[in-house]
């Protein structure tokens, strides 16, 4: 899924489909940006190009709560299950355009917001039916198989798919979608923003997640029709 926006190309990915590394390879090699942007923050970038896993000490467990620190290692194990049954390490896609940037000598900025601050949301806002609600979905998703899933796995969502998901989890999980996906839409699209700002002759690829390119786009749309309404 590709969205452009000024100097800004949007590669929307799902982190777990060969079809997202492929994406990333070919419109970072075709648009030759100056900038690489990725939905990561400084200790998810540094797991990743180190490949060790991040292991959380008891201070970051208080920093963040226990609902955040728990949310946490249940998403990580959902990805990994999901990972196997695609056979795509979840966040390869990222990885892709770390070396490519390294490879081309491009910049990279890094655009997410502190996963501990998103963790601590959660950890804040999450609601008793949420959290009852959570642990029903998980433990279906135990018994889930790739054949049982209603959405193909290998390949990023249509964008149709994406907005049926996201209106469903936003009923569902309020709390979690404003921490999980509002938050960190506005948080990229400022960075972003900034990025296009500072480098408006360059071109910037920004790898983000799918589920963030609406928000996002609509978000950075809002501020330049302010921009020019001033003007």
């Amino acid at each position: 899924m590709l969205k452009k926006f000024k100097n800004i190309v949007l590669v929307g990915t799902s982190h777990i489909s060969k079809e997202s590394i492929s994406l990333v390879e070919t419109t970072i090699q075709t648009e030759k940006p100056n900038i690489i942007a990725i939905e990561l923050d400084r200790s998810r970038f540094q797991s990743i190009i180190s490949k060790k896993r991040q292991k959380i000490s008891l201070v970051e467990v208080r920093k963040i709560g226990m609902k955040g620190f728990l949310f946490r290692v249940i998403g990580a194990w959902i990805s990994q299950k999901l990972g196997k049954e695609t056979g795509i390490v979840p966040g390869s896609e990222m990885k892709t355009a770390i070396k490519l940037a390294k490879e081309l000598n491009i910049s990279i900025a890094l655009i997410d917001q502190d996963i501990s601050i998103t963790l601590r949301n959660i950890s804040k806002r999450i609601t008793w039916k949420e959290r009852f609600m959570f642990i029903r979905d998980v433990l279906a998703t135990v018994f889930t198989s790739k054949k049982q899933l209603k959405i193909d796995l290998n390949k990023v969502p249509s964008k149709e798919k994406i907005s049926l998901l996201s209106k469903k989890l936003k009923k569902d999980y309020p709390t979690i979608y404003q921490a999980l996906i509002s938050d960190r839409d506005q948080h990229m699209s400022k960075a972003l923003n900034k990025l296009s700002q500072e480098n408006k002759d360059g071109k910037i690829v920004a790898v983000v997640g799918a589920g963030h390119i609406e928000g996002i786009t609509r978000t950075l749309k809002k501020w330049s029709k302010k921009t020019v309404g001033r003007n």
